[in-house]
């Protein structure tokens, strides 16, 4: 892999991890304040918590993490930076 096509792969990277960052504080945040800004009489409970903080702390992360293992499978490519190095000089 040369230079232009490994900075090709890395600004992809990195804008998939930016994309899911922003998705997973969408996600987050939604739930967080959306279900959560109702008053406390009114809140239904899944395995004990509120379900704002069920979805947006605990269903969220478990979601979030099986997207980037997906993501980093599919998408991600292991790059030798060493290689670079040796081209160099």
């Amino acid at each position: 892999m040369n230079f232009k096509e490994k900075n090709k792969q890395i600004n992809k990277e990195a804008k998939i991890t930016v994309g899911l960052y922003v998705f997973f504080f969408i996600w987050w945040f939604g739930f967080a304040y959306g279900i959560g800004l109702k008053d406390v009489s009114e809140y239904k409970y899944i395995l004990g918590f509120p379900s704002w903080f069920f979805y947006s702390c605990i269903l969220g992360y478990v979601m979030i993490s099986v997207l980037l293992a997906f993501v980093v499978k599919k998408y991600f490519k292991d790059i030798d930076f060493e290689e670079n190095e040796k081209e160099t000089k």
